[in-house]
């Protein structure tokens, strides 16, 4: 199920990465086209396409690095380990409610479905995926919110 949650988000990272380099190079064309150039001082057509293009350059390199990261994620660590860590998959008791998390360096805050099950996938820089790492099955912690002090169960953890 995990290597099953990491490739889906490593082919959304390609997909994202594939329209993205597209409009950067079409924002890119725009700006640099001399049929465009400013037919006044108020005409901003070239210079907005320039900034936009700068910046989904800018997203491009972020989502390559992105890419590079899930794909060097271990999946495995926390079995290795026998404790929780980056590429693990935890069933968490908030409340009444159990929920599943899957603990990675980046894309945090995207629910994947898996055999009609919802995931979140948490960043280990996020407040429940710092928490998280280095517990065991069994472990409570809190994590503050805006509103309340949560508290949650590690049930078990892949």
């Amino acid at each position: 199920m995990k290597k099953e949650i990491l490739d889906e988000l490593i082919r959304r990272s390609r997909e994202e990465l594939t329209g993205l380099e597209a409009s950067a190079k079409s924002n890119r064309d725009f700006a640099t086209d001399q049929e465009f150039k400013a037919e006044s001082k108020y005409d901003t057509r070239a210079l907005e396409a320039s900034y936009l293009a700068s910046a989904e350059a800018k997203r491009v390199e972020e989502l390559k690095l992105e890419i590079q990261i899930l794909e060097e994620v271990d999946v495995d660590a926390s079995k290795k380990l026998g404790e929780i860590s980056i590429g693990a998959l935890v069933e968490l008791l908030h409340g009444e409610q159990k929920r599943l998390y899957f603990l990675i360096p980046t894309a945090g805050g995207t629910i994947i479905k898996v055999k009609d099950e919802a995931v979140l996938v948490v960043s280990v820089f996020s407040p429940i995926g710092d928490a998280l790492m280095g517990l065991k099955a069994g472990d409570e912690f809190e994590v503050e919110t805006p509103k309340e002090t949560r508290t949650y169960q590690v049930l078990n953890f892949l």
